[in-house]
């Protein structure tokens, strides 16, 4: 029997009913004993990885029934054989479990070619017929191929094809922009335009869906670093042209040897861009990080004791060096570290709590709103969030930067719908006012209304309710789009600011049902 055709793997819970029934009735019979010790050598299938912590093996505590009957596994060469390809397979778990990369990867390849050698192994065990050793080959087999498919579907899924699209784009803007004009001996294009491609793409990247799949939380927690990594690079350039510095050499000696360093600092920069966005195939990051140290001990040997102003110089070029060897630490960011699962970084879980007392405050809310008692306005409360969430520290981190300004905007969301409650319930509109002006004001009055529907919505874009309240939300903006000031400033200013009103509607609606994980 060969097994290479990659059948779908059985749940784990498929043999359950099946140990339960042979240990519950007919438990004390040879033939029962023979079919649960067959179930119990091998477990469960491979379940895509959710026995895997991070890659680490969960140590499966044996059971009673096989310790009775270890002796017979021992003496039958097939179990024998089984067991040593079961080693094999659980010191290959771990790394199909974090693998990050894609099929042309060296390491997929060597892993596939690895896991498919265990299938021909497996394949060629003897059973000499016998029910219970085809029954744990097949399922030695099929945890192989779960594997093997669990490997191939990160490596090529959606998610992290949208990553690699994205990690490409952003290594040919900066090739064009730094990296190629450098080679050629000319001066590298970086300015603001530059920063905000690169954030643009950054921001893309965090709106790429992981599913919760370690590999691919991997794959884009570490294409986010190290593209964050060059914008810091490029912005603290950008800022470094504005200065006066460097000093003329003509004031000491000490001034022309920190600028002659300040030269290979500035080689050095385009080294580590290159060296981040893989752009670079001669070059290491160690053997960058030896040349940097070499910078400052040259530094570090100069006399500038005399002069504040040459003291001043020096230390801000020690300092530029400082910045780019906390960058070189990132070659091994993402490989032996869990900060991709940001499920349990400390920041998110600070916004998630901070999250969950607005869930509870917007119930209150709506519950009150819908009695028509506008006493509940916890606007005080809502204000200290704000500033709780803009204490969070964000290392720097798109995704938890994502993740706060999300929370933001949910709180804002609240406090917005509460301000327009109170205007509304203090409106008296007199005998005088302009009718466009008192058009613009329905429009509000009913887009205080879907704004609760918004804020209560827990669904999702293809639900109708959905539907029905971004068409309701869009008839409103046509609404506003057909009032006609005829001139009266207070009436345009009143438009102007329903209109915003109602697209932040929106855009809070489409924050709700986006999906978004971080």
């Amino acid at each position: 029997m060969f097994y290479l055709n990659r059948r779908p793997t059985q749940t784990c819970l498929s043999f359950q009913p099946r140990l339960q029934a042979e240990t519950s009735s007919n438990a004390d019979t040879p033939e029962a004993l023979k079919r649960l010790k067959t179930y119990i050598l091998f477990g469960k299938p491979f379940d895509g990885g959710k026995r895997m912590d991070h890659g680490g093996q969960q140590h499966q505590q044996q059971h009673p029934m096989e310790q009775q009957h270890q002796s017979y596994h021992q003496q039958h060469p097939a179990m024998m054989r089984l067991y040593e390809v079961q080693k094999e397979v659980q010191s290959l778990g771990p790394q199909v479990c974090t693998f990050s990369g894609l099929q042309h990867d060296r390491d997929y390849k060597r892993v596939e070619r690895e896991l498919t050698r265990l299938l021909l192994e497996v394949d060629k065990v003897d059973t000499e017929g016998k029910p219970e050793l085809q029954g744990a080959r097949k399922r030695a087999a099929q945890e192989v191929e779960g594997l093997l498919r669990y490997l191939e579907e990160n490596a090529t899924h959606p998610s992290r094809i949208a990553i690699e699209d994205l990690s490409n784009e952003a290594r040919q803007l900066v090739d064009d922009r730094v990296v190629a004009p450098q080679r050629s001996g000319g001066v590298a294009e970086i300015n603001d335009e530059l920063v905000d491609a690169l954030q643009e793409i950054i921001l893309r990247l965090t709106q790429v869906k992981t599913e919760g799949r370690v590999p691919l939380r991997k794959a884009r927690y570490r294409a986010l670093t190290r593209l964050c990594a060059v914008q810091d690079v490029v912005e603290g350039r950008t800022q470094q042209q504005t200065l006066s510095l460097p000093l003329s050499g003509e004031t000491n000696e000490s001034v022309h040897r920190i600028n002659q360093v300040m030269v290979k600092v500035c080689v050095a920069r385009g080294q580590l861009v290159a060296l981040l966005m893989g752009l670079s195939g001669r070059d290491s990051c160690a053997h960058l990080s030896r040349i940097l140290t070499e910078m400052q001990v040259e530094l570090d040997a100069l006399d500038v004791s005399g002069n504040a102003a040459i003291r001043n110089y020096r230390k801000q070029v020690v300092e530029e060096i400082n910045g780019l060897l906390k960058h070189l630490d990132l070659e091994g960011e993402g490989e032996d570290t869990r900060r991709y699962d940001l499920g349990q970084n400390n920041s998110i879980r600070e916004i998630e709590a901070v999250r969950a007392h607005v869930s509870h405050l917007r119930e209150g809310v709506l519950r009150h709103c819908m009695m028509g008692d506008l006493s509940f306005r916890p606007k005080a409360e809502l204000q200290s969030l704000l500033t709780h969430l803009d204490q969070v520290d964000t290392a720097k981190n798109p995704c938890i930067r994502e993740a706060r300004r999300r929370a933001v905007v949910e709180v804002q969301a609240i406090i917005t719908f509460l301000d327009l409650r109170e205007a509304l319930a203090r409106r008296q509109p007199g005998p005088a006012e302009h009718p466009s002006h008192r058009s613009v004001w329905l429009v509000l009055g009913s887009l205080s209304d879907l704004q609760a529907q918004a804020l209560g919505f827990d669904g999702k874009r293809v639900d109708k309710s959905y539907m029905m309240l971004e068409e309701l939300l869009t008839k409103q903006l046509l609404a506003l789009d057909a009032v006609d000031p005829q001139g009266d400033e207070t009436t345009k200013m009143a438009r102007k600011q329903a209109v915003k009103f109602a697209q932040n509607i929106l855009n809070y609606l489409d924050m709700k049902t986006d999906e978004w994980e971080y």
